[in-house]
């Protein structure tokens, strides 16, 4: 069988922990801020899981091997 392609986007937007969970960054954090607190960016700046069961199907089929 040949092998699939990695979705390279998905592969950048997406990490995987050693036990296997699927993480993501938090959403608005491209430009703009310095109006939040640094608080709210350094919490932003961690990742969460994705939780959504189908979620997690479709990233594994964009990015099966991340």
């Amino acid at each position: 069988m040949p092998k699939i392609k990695t979705h390279k986007s998905t592969a950048k937007r997406f990490k995987r922990t050693g036990t296997g969970k699927l993480m993501r960054q938090n959403m608005p954090k491209g430009h703009l801020r310095r109006r939040h607190s640094k608080r709210n960016n350094r919490k932003l700046d961690r990742y969460v899981e994705v939780e959504l069961h189908a979620q997690k199907k479709k990233i594994d089929i964009l990015a099966p091997y991340i």
